[in-house]
């Protein structure tokens, strides 16, 4: 019974890295202007929910390694610090994924929908502003900084609306990740378990509220 349920979380989670190489990849051609963004995060959002903290941070993992062979991260960032490099972009997506689901384990007992939006509002912020934070500090001369204070200055500038994006997209997008999530743990058997019977229970509350 156990190998069973552990077949099932390997195949949820294989579904899901599926899906964040194919966004990391049309991340590369989908953009606003000059300005490009990617929808990976949601995937990953979605597995540390229903799988934990750590499965969070595998799949994050694969949005990092995905990001290191992308062709803006080749022809830039790789030839001035490969190590640096690498590090930085299984970093930031590996802790989003991490926290992601720390956030959503901590706060779903006492509220289910607050928890999803928690979730998925902190792993942009933390994605971005680890890259912020390492791009400022390992590679303020290939932005033409002098020093750390105004590379970060000057890449929070050049990466805001990029952030503003991704953020909105998550933040907005948290009510159908809040609907996905309940169904998958009610139709499905994917390997994962979740309190139901609690989210119902909020479910009813909010319904006699708007009859009363």
């Amino acid at each position: 019974m156990k190998n069973r349920a552990q077949t099932k979380k390997l195949v949820g989670m294989a579904s899901l890295i599926a899906i964040i190489v194919v966004l990391q990849l049309l991340s590369n051609y989908i953009s606003f202007g000059s300005v490009s963004i990617t929808l990976a995060l949601i995937p990953i959002v979605v597995g540390a929910i229903v799988y934990g903290p750590t499965a969070g941070f595998i799949l994050g993992l694969f949005m990092g390694a995905m990001a290191i062979v992308a062709p803006s991260t080749l022809a830039v960032f790789m030839p001035h610090n490969p190590l640096a490099t690498i590090v930085l972009c299984l970093l930031k997506s590996g802790l989003a994924g991490l926290v992601a689901g720390l956030a959503f384990k901590l706060i779903k007992k006492h509220n289910f929908t607050a928890a999803i939006i928690a979730a998925s509002v902190l792993a942009p912020l933390v994605n971005t502003g680890i890259f912020l934070l390492g791009a400022a500090l390992f590679f303020k001369d290939v932005y033409g900084a002098e020093n750390f204070l105004s590379a970060f200055t000057l890449i929070g500038g050049m990466i805001l609306v990029n952030f503003l994006i991704e953020f909105a997209v998550n933040a907005l997008l948290s009510p159908a990740v809040t609907q996905l999530v309940r169904i998958l743990a009610r139709s499905y058997d994917l390997g994962f378990k979740l309190d139901i019977d609690l989210y119902d229970d909020i479910e009813i509350e909010e319904n006699n509220e708007l009859t009363e």
